[in-house]
């Protein structure tokens, strides 16, 4: 690192700080910590989405795909405006009628505790995962540009996040969303033009070399292929993934309630989808544009594999590239666009981590639904929004020998965990008449087949050939239709209508 660049991340740094410390104040009760008393305009809910999209499983796991592979990820994105089109039109209502901050106290009233508790638990892993892969993502970027161990980075940043997190509340992690997504989305525009007019060959041969290569492709398009990353396998996966966000994801559905109106709620899906579609794109062109790169410099690449060791070296093309090609200053501001990668996904984790540990767990499990005061509500906040900081930060740290991609590790754990949570959603959602019995058959028999799907314990010859990332597909459906089958079979009716 330069002493410019150095400046630049710590002036960003800085920045980020002051702006938890800013909000502190308007954070200082329950409501304020974890909605911001629903005053937030619609625009910067959006901005907020746009920037939690945008971890740093899109900054390096994103261009080592497109660098190893295709564009077919992509096509997860092209799923999104189909599930803002359903979560527009039925989820933002049902949630800022419900009145409860949270997503999955509507779950006990359908089902009962045991669903409400299921969900939680279900929830609480995917941000573990989430949080886990994110820093890891971080600190392969930060490690060979800062020459900083991956184990230090991944400490320092589970400090920093988890701070301004639990200074700031839900109004600052919104705030500094918003920036980080302004600082990331030119970051990546300054990257990808530094790799078209710095290419070795000429600007003319970062595309045609990528072309020649197949690097633009989306994969594909076979319908009955299920086996392999399809267009199709990939638009479903998207799909289903996507509908968890938005349907019974705490994430989403705790910005429902901090906007200042419906109409704002949902216009904040909106700008967020508009914003993330175009800039993942820019975050695959950046992948194909860094493989033309490295083709005119083939010793660089066998020198990057045995830097990476047993961790897939494709991850570290792009730090490689900020390391070594970025002009001082620029180098800097990426670094800073990738801790805001990381931050905006994070920093959203923990809040809500925390406001489902008050909802969810301590004040309906330990208060028995009795009335929490004031002081104790922002004690439990506090030390749970610490408390999941650290568990996010240890499992960052198991995962730093796992030699897959980071993308395809996050894939594969939100798909396990969230299978799990959207059929049984889906369920209590659309069919009234499923109750208590049904939900359970049905999350029984789901979670046993995301088991046999998942489970290194069964063997291979006894799995169906399925892509993993059906395993959501496969969960979701399992559960939802043989709870409707249930209740159609045994006449039940719900808890609560």
């Amino acid at each position: 690192m330069q002493t410019l660049d150095t400046i630049v991340l710590a002036t960003y740094i800085i920045i980020v700080l002051a702006v938890g410390f800013w909000f502190a104040r308007r954070s200082g009760d329950s409501a304020g910590f974890m909605k911001a008393s629903g005053r937030l305009p619609g625009w910067v809910v959006g901005l907020s989405l746009f920037g939690t999209y945008l971890s740093s499983n899109t900054f390096i796991g994103v261009p080592g795909k497109a660098y190893a592979e295709n564009w077919n990820s992509f096509v997860f994105s092209l799923s999104i405006p189909f599930a803002i089109l359903i979560a527009s039109r039925y989820f933002v209502k049902f949630y800022r009628d419900s009145g409860s901050i949270s997503a999955y106290e509507h779950l006990e009233q359908r089902f009962g505790t045991w669903a409400r508790i299921y969900t939680v638990i279900c929830y609480l892993l995917t941000q573990v995962a989430r949080s886990a892969t994110i820093m890891l993502g971080v600190a392969i970027g930060l490690q060979q540009v800062t020459g900083w161990s991956i184990t230090s980075i991944i400490l320092v940043a589970g400090i920093l996040v988890t701070a301004y997190t639990l200074i700031g509340g839900i109004e600052a992690v919104i705030w500094t969303d918003a920036v980080q997504s302004i600082v990331l989305t030119v970051g990546a525009l300054l990257m990808a033009g530094t790799l078209i007019f710095t290419h070795p060959d000429g600007a003319g041969a970062a595309f045609t070399i990528a072309a020649e290569q197949g690097k633009f492709s989306l994969g594909s398009w076979s319908f009955t292929d299920l086996t392999t990353s399809t267009v199709w396998v990939v638009l479903i996966y998207g799909l289903f993934i996507n509908l968890t966000n938005f349907g019974i994801d705490q994430n989403y559905v705790q910005r429902y309630h901090t906007a200042e109106s419906e109409a704002a709620a949902k216009r904040s899906l909106w700008i967020g989808a508009v914003l993330y579609i175009p800039v993942s794109l820019l975050f695959f062109l950046i992948g194909s544009l860094l493989f033309s790169y490295y083709q005119a410099m083939p010793q660089e690449v066998a020198a990057i594999q045995a830097m990476a060791g047993d961790r897939k070296f494709e991850d570290s093309i792009l730090p490689h590239f900020m390391a070594n090609y970025l002009p001082p200053g620029v180098g800097g501001l990426i670094l800073a666009a990738l801790a805001a990668a990381a931050m905006s996904t994070i920093d959203t984790s923990l809040n809500s981590s925390a406001t489902i540990t008050l909802k969810d767990l301590w004040t309906r499990l330990v208060r028995k639904g009795k009335t929490v005061s004031e002081a104790e509500a922002m004690k439990v906040l506090r030390v749970s929004t610490v408390f999941w900081g650290f568990v996010g930060t240890g499992a960052a740290l198991l995962l730093t020998g796992n030699a897959k991609n980071i993308l395809d590790i996050w894939w594969q754990l939100s798909g396990m965990f969230a299978g799990g949570m959207l059929g049984l959603f889906l369920l209590g959602f659309i069919v009234r008449k499923a109750g208590n019995a049904a939900a359970v058959t049905g999350v029984i028999i789901g979670v046993f087949v995301i088991f046999w799907l998942t489970s290194s314990w069964v063997p291979a010859n006894l799995k169906p050939l399925l892509h993993s990332n059906l395993t959501i597909v496969v969960g979701t459906l399992t559960i939802f239709l043989v709870g409707l089958g249930v209740s159609r079979c045994c006449g039940q009716r719900p808890n609560q209508a």
